[in-house]
């Protein structure tokens, strides 16, 4: 959940570097369809801990396969997330490193 965070710290200095230097309104528009990926990705994550919590504390299920599965689906989804965010941030520096200091 910590890597979710600072994505969300490092989507908002991307922001500022899209708006003053690169001005591309699809790198923006891209930019704020991932803050809202990340935004969700957090809640199901926060949701899914206070799951577990209750469910360590309370719970009569046993940890077996299905509960693996569930566990690596949600896995799955946050490196799926992570990877296209990789993707996006090396777009922008391959944007930025066309750019010349005059």
């Amino acid at each position: 959940m910590d890597t979710v965070t600072k994505i969300n710290t490092e989507i908002d200095y991307l922001k500022i570097i899209g708006q003053q230097l690169i001005k591309d309104q699809n790198a923006e528009a891209m930019l704020q369809g991932l803050r809202r990926k990340n935004t969700l990705l957090l809640a199901m994550l926060c949701k899914y801990e206070q799951e577990l919590k209750t469910e360590y504390e309370y719970g009569k299920r046993e940890y077996n396969v299905s509960r693996a599965k569930e566990h690596e689906k949600k896995r799955g989804v946050h490196i799926a997330f992570i990877q296209e965010f990789t993707q996006f941030k090396k777009g922008i520096y391959q944007k930025l490193s066309k750019y010349q200091r005059r």
